[in-house]
């Protein structure tokens, strides 16, 4: 036997044996100590790819769970709120009552709510936080996590104020008169506690004038100055209630 022989064979035998330890598989309680030590520091990524080989591993529909919502607060740990919401609302689906489901859904509203940047923006994510929190608060009404939600829930109908205002005044820019009123009487017959109504009541009054309503426009205006007496925008009522005399 020719000694180049040999040595294919030994190389042969060196890279199956490479191959079969590479291929060795790990228990999936290894996997899932893996996962949690990777979470611990920050490197959510890997955290998530150790997870998903326990569930992989169909060895066990508890530890099977117990990893799903593992994966879905890694993603959201790593602010991928998009990935992080389908997760906790697949496992909403799959396991309606297990004792985290309202966890996920507190977690489902967060994700939404942290996809809201500025006012401009999309607004699906504010509707769909509104919706998860408002749904949280039908379901699980005892919850300890309900005074979380109540919060999180009023800011979201405070932003959404802020948002139809926003359009009511754009349309109040592009002379889109009755457009504005539509808009700005519906936020605020919809949010009448809004700490943003004091700006709502304003570009009201102001459409109002421009559409030649002055008994509206001065019901407007009165009541900005009446109901936020330290609004910034007073003077600015003021000065156009004047031009309702």
């Amino acid at each position: 036997m020719s000694l180049k022989f040999i040595t294919f064979l030994c190389l042969l035998v060196l890279v199956a044996g490479c191959s079969t330890t590479s291929n060795i598989k790990k228990a999936p309680e290894t996997y899932f100590k893996e996962g949690q030590d990777f979470y611990a520091k920050g490197n959510y990524e890997e955290a998530v790819n150790r997870w998903k080989k326990v569930k992989e591993s169909y060895s066990s529909p508890l530890l099977t769970t117990v990893v799903e919502l593992k994966i879905a607060d890694a993603h959201f740990s790593s602010k991928s709120y998009i990935e992080a919401a389908a997760e906790y609302e697949n496992f909403r689906k799959l396991h309606p009552n297990n004792e985290k489901a309202s966890y996920a859904l507190f977690r489902l509203g967060l994700c939404h709510y942290n996809q809201m940047t500025r006012i401009d923006t999309d607004p699906a994510p504010l509707k769909n936080a509104t919706t998860a929190f408002e749904t949280f608060l039908k379901e699980y009404p005892g919850s300890g996590l309900s005074g979380d939600v109540r919060e999180k829930l009023e800011l979201c109908r405070t932003r959404e104020s802020r948002y139809e205002i926003y359009v009511g005044r754009f349309y109040l820019r592009t002379a889109q008169y009755i457009s504005a009123i539509t808009r700005l009487t519906g936020a605020i017959q919809k949010f009448p506690t809004s700490p943003a109504n004091d700006e709502g009541l304003l570009y009201l009054g102001q459409a109002y004038i421009e559409v030649g309503e002055r008994t509206k426009a001065k019901e407007a205006l009165e009541r900005l100055l009446k109901e936020y007496k330290s609004s910034k925008l007073a003077d600015k009522a003021r000065k156009l209630l004047a031009k309702t005399a």
